[in-house]
């Protein structure tokens, strides 16, 4: 990494930046590979000199952009079991996973571009998403609402396979009632039936 990449960005800059991500995101999650900068640049409300500035590729802009999507889901942890209890952050952040999901979807065809360029967005994103959800699950089994017996590595798996199955946009009540199914499962004492 370069040293000027280094840096921390000036607060206008980080926000274009921040802003080019999320345009990227819907962009290549609508269009794949066929997207323009110049709509990214369009959707983000900067020009495409700013975009080229800050990504100077097209794989550097989806690679930047996935990474962005799974540091958004792994720092919402703290701020979600700050705000709630152990049992509704795993319920939330549950819902953010499968928007996760449901962008890398459809950047699937841009992000297969990035890796057969030599390069993995992959890289430590599994890992990520496994301590921010063990995060997550030891809090709910300290707070005695979620079973001890169920590790993260479990639950990854069976939020894996609702994304698999169900992570299409057009399916998201579908996976909203999986989550919930699994989630029922997952709880310490079995909801009263009323």
């Amino acid at each position: 990494m370069s040293p000027a990449a280094e840096r921390p960005l000036r607060a206008d800059a980080q926000r274009n930046r921040d802003k080019i991500l999320a345009a990227a995101v819907r962009v290549f999650t609508e269009e794949g590979l066929d997207a323009h900068f110049e709509r990214v640049a369009r959707e983000a409300g900067v020009g495409t000199g700013t975009l080229y500035r800050n990504f100077p590729t097209r794989e550097a802009l989806i690679e930047a952009a996935y990474r962005n999507e799974v540091s958004r889901l792994c720092d919402s942890v703290p701020k979600l079991l700050a705000a709630m209890d152990p049992g509704e952050a795993l319920r939330a952040w549950t819902r953010g996973f499968i928007d996760y999901a449901t962008a890398k979807r459809g950047m699937a065809e841009a992000l297969r571009a990035v890796v057969a360029s030599g390069t993995n967005p992959y890289a430590d994103s599994h890992r990520m998403i496994q301590e921010a959800l063990a995060s997550l699950m030891d809090a709910g089994t300290a707070a005695g609402v979620i079973r001890s017996d169920i590790s993260a590595t479990d639950m990854f798996a069976a939020l894996a396979g609702i994304a698999l199955s169900s992570g299409g946009p057009e399916q998201r009540e579908q996976a909203e009632r999986l989550l919930d199914l699994t989630l029922d499962g997952l709880r310490s004492v079995p909801r009263e039936q009323g």
